[in-house]
């Protein structure tokens, strides 16, 4: 479990292939205080660290989330958000994150707001609470966001400096493809309401 509060962002120093799965090395400063086996999110998908090395470590994507995120499209050099799961007894500052991506989303604007930005992404709408609504919450690449402006099939989201330089929005521009966790209690509402419509 996460909270979309990224701690920091990590550089991908390799990516090896192996079959359908894809191994992605990074370069973390925390990565002397990680343990095989434990759970972080990466750009919001919770992934298992497998192996370190010094200031590195190295996780493994299998093709079902290289297919549901943008993990498949990285590339050396690249920036990835990163959370460990949170501790029961920790503030939950942002939502209720679970590290399980429902789909990607285009970025297809970028605003300067005075010292802030708006950033509108667009997605494919797929039903069963995959929607977000207004002042709602979305994860956005593992982070935690208050919805602007939703439409079926668009939202904005505002972001702050501090925000712009601690996560990989520093790079996000239009065109970008970012991953999207929906909010769980809006999917959970939406799967009992169907169930009542049968």
């Amino acid at each position: 479990m996460f909270s979309g509060i990224v701690e920091r962002t990590a550089e991908v120093v390799g990516i090896r292939v192996d079959r359908q799965n894809k191994d992605f090395t990074l370069r973390a400063d925390f990565a002397q205080e990680l343990k095989i086996d434990q759970s972080i999110a990466h750009n919001g998908v919770c992934l298992t660290v497998v192996a370190i090395d010094g200031d590195t470590y190295t996780v493994t994507a299998m093709k079902e989330t290289l297919d549901r995120s943008n993990l498949g499209l990285l590339e050396v050099g690249d920036l990835v958000n990163l959370e460990r799961s949170m501790k029961p007894d920790a503030l939950l500052d942002g939502h209720i994150v679970q590290g399980h991506v429902d789909q990607t989303a285009r970025c297809t604007a970028k605003e300067d707001a005075g010292g802030s930005w708006y950033f509108t992404f667009e997605y494919e709408p797929r039903g069963g609470g995959l929607c977000t609504v207004e002042k709602g919450s979305v994860a956005v690449n593992g982070v935690s966001l208050t919805v602007c402006d939703p439409t079926p099939r668009s939202f904005r989201v505002a972001i702050i400096p501090y925000t712009m330089e601690h996560t990989n929005f520093c790079r996000i521009e239009p065109g970008s493809v970012v991953n999207l966790e929906f909010d769980i209690v809006g999917k959970y509402i939406a799967r009992l309401m169907e169930r009542y419509d049968k």
